[in-house]
Protein backbone atom coordinates (compact mmCIF):
# COMPACT_ATOMS: atom_id res chain seq x y z
CA UNK A 1 0.00 0.00 0.00
CA UNK A 2 1.42 3.12 -0.95
CA UNK A 3 0.00 5.39 2.00
CA UNK A 4 -1.06 4.12 5.49
CA UNK A 5 -2.71 6.56 7.86
CA UNK A 6 -2.03 5.91 11.77
CA UNK A 7 -3.26 8.46 14.69
CA UNK A 8 -2.05 8.22 17.82
CA UNK A 9 -3.73 6.51 20.92
CA UNK A 10 -4.29 9.70 22.41
CA UNK A 11 -5.62 11.11 18.88
CA UNK A 12 -3.15 14.52 19.20
CA UNK A 13 -0.58 12.96 15.82
CA UNK A 14 -1.35 11.82 12.99
CA UNK A 15 1.12 10.00 11.07
CA UNK A 16 1.15 9.13 6.99
CA UNK A 17 3.89 6.60 5.75
CA UNK A 18 4.38 6.87 2.35
CA UNK A 19 5.88 3.97 0.11
CA UNK A 20 7.01 4.52 -3.68
CA UNK A 21 6.28 7.43 -6.05
CA UNK A 22 5.11 10.46 -3.90
CA UNK A 23 2.98 12.13 -6.53
CA UNK A 24 0.06 13.24 -8.80
CA UNK A 25 -1.19 9.37 -8.44
CA UNK A 26 -1.03 9.84 -4.60
CA UNK A 27 -3.36 12.98 -4.49
CA UNK A 28 -7.09 11.25 -3.56
CA UNK A 29 -5.13 9.05 -1.32
CA UNK A 30 -2.71 11.69 0.84
CA UNK A 31 -6.10 14.01 0.95
CA UNK A 32 -8.67 11.64 2.43
CA UNK A 33 -5.59 9.76 4.89
CA UNK A 34 -6.25 13.72 6.87
CA UNK A 35 -9.41 15.59 5.61
CA UNK A 36 -11.74 13.67 8.33
CA UNK A 37 -8.58 14.69 11.05
CA UNK A 38 -8.08 17.13 13.87
CA UNK A 39 -5.28 15.96 14.39
CA UNK A 40 -2.76 19.05 16.53
CA UNK A 41 0.91 17.41 15.02
CA UNK A 42 1.64 15.53 11.88
CA UNK A 43 4.23 13.20 10.61
CA UNK A 44 5.14 12.66 7.08
CA UNK A 45 7.45 9.36 7.33
CA UNK A 46 9.41 8.85 4.06
CA UNK A 47 11.39 6.58 4.61
CA UNK A 48 9.94 4.28 1.87
CA UNK A 49 9.92 6.88 -0.55
CA UNK A 50 11.45 6.83 -3.76
CA UNK A 51 10.52 9.66 -5.59
CA UNK A 52 8.96 13.50 -4.79
CA UNK A 53 7.48 15.69 -7.36
CA UNK A 54 5.85 19.28 -7.31
CA UNK A 55 2.65 17.82 -7.49
CA UNK A 56 3.70 16.27 -3.83
CA UNK A 57 5.60 19.43 -2.83
CA UNK A 58 1.61 20.53 -3.29
CA UNK A 59 -0.16 18.10 -1.63
CA UNK A 60 2.39 18.94 1.81
CA UNK A 61 0.97 22.52 0.99
CA UNK A 62 -2.09 21.19 1.16
CA UNK A 63 -1.89 19.66 4.32
CA UNK A 64 -0.38 22.32 5.99
CA UNK A 65 -3.36 25.00 5.09
CA UNK A 66 -5.53 22.14 6.63
CA UNK A 67 -3.15 21.60 9.84
CA UNK A 68 -3.92 25.75 10.44
CA UNK A 69 -0.91 27.53 8.33
CA UNK A 70 1.74 28.95 9.66
CA UNK A 71 0.48 27.55 12.58
CA UNK A 72 0.81 24.24 11.91
CA UNK A 73 2.85 21.66 13.50
CA UNK A 74 4.41 19.25 10.41
CA UNK A 75 7.47 16.83 10.62
CA UNK A 76 8.58 15.32 7.25
CA UNK A 77 10.80 12.74 8.59
CA UNK A 78 13.47 9.90 7.11
CA UNK A 79 14.26 11.79 4.06
CA UNK A 80 17.00 10.05 1.78
CA UNK A 81 19.47 12.71 0.67
CA UNK A 82 17.28 12.90 -3.10
CA UNK A 83 14.07 13.93 -1.47
CA UNK A 84 16.10 16.35 1.54
CA UNK A 85 17.62 17.97 -1.61
CA UNK A 86 14.41 18.66 -3.24
CA UNK A 87 12.47 20.04 -0.26
CA UNK A 88 15.54 22.80 0.61
CA UNK A 89 15.21 23.88 -2.94
CA UNK A 90 11.70 24.54 -2.81
CA UNK A 91 12.51 26.00 0.73
CA UNK A 92 10.49 23.53 2.35
CA UNK A 93 12.47 23.71 5.51
CA UNK A 94 10.95 26.75 5.91
CA UNK A 95 7.84 25.83 6.15
CA UNK A 96 8.14 22.22 7.68
CA UNK A 97 10.39 20.66 10.39
CA UNK A 98 12.47 18.34 7.88
CA UNK A 99 14.50 15.14 9.15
Amino acid sequence: MPLQAQTSDDGKTLTLVVEGRFDFGMYDDFRAAYAHSSAAHYVIDLARAEYLDSSALGLLVLLREHAGGDDSSIEIINCTSDIRRILTIANFHRLFSVS
